[in-house]
């Protein structure tokens, strides 16, 4: 394992159309610990449940390695998925859920761990990359050759979502192992961004080299687009 520095940089904005902001972020840089929570169920209920997915990562204990770092995440998050079932019930709601998007790193190793469609990218050398794979309705489409993703973006079923925490009793997290390289940008975000920006326009922000102008530019591209979803972006450079 080869040592790396990281520098990180995080920003949320309600939008242009919602009322209460239901995304959540995490950026503990120091710990080589970054999530992203896209709340869904209305008021009182998606920002609850983000919340309670982000503040059970910040309360990890210290771990050495990568492996019981990602073990942990997915304890943690597996917690929170329970939690969350349990409260739907008590508050006799029909569902109360989040999307998760985690990065870990420890040196040059990395792990992005995942469920619902809120997204992980990484830029290396002006390319970007799409680390993640949507689990939603109209990725499922797309996959099956019926959408293309200028299409998906605006489906009217766009919102629907296969995995979450809080949709089944047991999460089901999708994993990708990283080999982070100097001059990597990762970027962990919200749907809001998504399904305003495109990918390219996406990577040509990413390239700036100051984390905290590249998360207040990715915000401000999704503005310029009205917005309609709470826009959250982190970012994460290494060095």
């Amino acid at each position: 394992m080869t040592a790396m520095h990281y520098t990180a940089a995080s920003y949320s904005h309600t939008g242009m159309v919602r009322r209460i902001n239901e995304d959540a972020c995490l950026e503990l840089t120091a710990d080589g610990l970054w999530a992203v929570a896209d709340g869904m169920g209305g008021h009182a209920a998606g920002d609850y449940v983000s919340s309670l997915t982000v503040d059970s990562l910040r309360r990890l204990p210290p771990c050495q390695g990568l492996e019981e770092c990602a073990q942990a995440v997915r304890d943690s998050l597996a917690w929170v998925n329970r939690a969350v079932r349990d409260e739907t019930v008590r508050r006799g709601v029909a569902m109360m859920g989040s999307t998760v998007v985690v990065l870990a790193v420890r040196g040059d190793q990395g792990i992005g761990l995942w469920a619902g469609d809120s997204r992980l990218y990484r830029l290396r050398d002006g390319r970007i990359e799409r680390l993640s794979h949507d689990h939603s309705y109209v990725q499922e489409l797309q996959d099956s050759g019926l959408l293309n993703e200028a299409e998906a973006r605006v489906h009217p079923r766009g919102n629907i979502v296969t995995r979450a925490i809080g949709v089944e009793d047991r999460l089901e997290l999708q994993a990708v192992a990283l080999q982070v390289l100097p001059g990597d940008t990762y970027l962990l975000c919200s749907d809001g961004l998504t399904k305003t920006a495109e990918d390219h326009e996406i990577g040509d922000v990413l390239g700036h080299a100051d984390p905290y102008q590249v998360v207040r530019g990715l915000v401000h591209l999704g503005l310029t687009r009205g917005a309609p979803d709470n826009i959250t972006a982190v970012v994460v450079k290494a060095g």
